[in-house]
């Protein structure tokens, strides 16, 4: 998870380079993908159940609404407001999978919506502001995905199942829309930059996901995921000189502080009882 944490953080970066419609970008980095998986896999051999489809759905939405969300907003921000996904996460296990609710999760909650409404507060109107709404919409979809693949954790190989369905479905999409717009301009830079996005940053990282995912916790695994929004902005400012904003560094802090510390609590509690 680590790894894929790591493959991931470099999507913000990679994007800001490629200077096309968003869904030009959403759409060739899953066709290439899934073309990688393939080669990787040689077969796919689907075994159709809802949890298999609700996480290729739930990606596939969180990945296009991921890459449009950085053409409208800061890097930081798309990523940072994206990972109130594991207070998310925890909310449909208490909702769905009767799961218990506990303090640390409740202010983590709290916390949360206090980050969100800075970042938020930093742009309240223009395209910035529906960058943010896209993220937010993009982190609740990568919780969906997180839980729906859990549910798969006895399947073997079914997170991978799940992860190439929805690159197909992500590419067709996003690629039916691009299909109205200019076609991109392929730049030396460009061309590299969706290589490195389709083969590493979501290619190889699947790979990466679908072997730990199964042998962690969803929560876990989106707590180790906190790698992905401390770097990705770092890659960003470095190359490309886009800087966060206070706003962002103060609602980010909150919620990426108040998430691990939920997740540490949380993971002490579950080794106490089990011991």
């Amino acid at each position: 998870m680590v790894a894929c944490a790591f493959l991931w953080s470099t999507g913000g970066l990679f994007i800001k380079l490629i200077d096309w419609n968003p869904f030009w970008i959403s759409g060739l980095r899953s066709l290439i993908a899934g073309v990688f998986l393939f080669s990787l896999i040689r077969t796919v051999r689907l075994q159709w159940s809802w949890p298999l489809l609700g996480a290729a759905l739930a990606n596939a939405l969180c990945m296009i609404l991921f890459v449009v969300s950085n053409k409208y907003t800061t890097s930081a921000n798309a990523i940072v407001i994206q990972y109130w996904a594991p207070v998310a996460t925890a909310l449909w296990a208490v909702l769905f999978l009767k799961e218990k609710v506990h303090a640390e999760q409740l202010v983590a909650l709290v916390a949360t919506l206090a980050g969100l409404a800075l970042l938020f507060a930093d742009k309240l109107g223009g395209g910035e502001f529906w960058g943010n709404l896209m993220a937010l919409g993009s982190g609740l979809a990568f919780s969906l995905m997180f839980l729906f693949t859990r549910l798969q954790k006895h399947g073997e190989g079914a997170a991978l199942q799940s992860l190439m369905l929805s690159h197909v479905v992500c590419a067709v999409a996003s690629l039916s829309v691009a299909a109205f717009q200019p076609p991109p301009q392929v730049t030396l830079t460009s061309g590299l930059s969706i290589l490195a996005l389709g083969v590493g940053q979501i290619g190889l990282a699947a790979v990466f996901f679908s072997y730990g995912i199964r042998r962690v916790s969803a929560v876990t695994a989106n707590l180790l995921s906190v790698i992905e929004p401390l770097f990705n902005p770092v890659w960003v400012f470095l190359v490309v000189g886009e800087a966060p904003s206070a706003y962002t560094f103060a609602g980010g802090a909150l919620i990426l502080v108040s998430v691990t510390v939920a997740g540490v609590v949380g993971a002490r509690r579950a080794k106490t009882a089990t011991a």
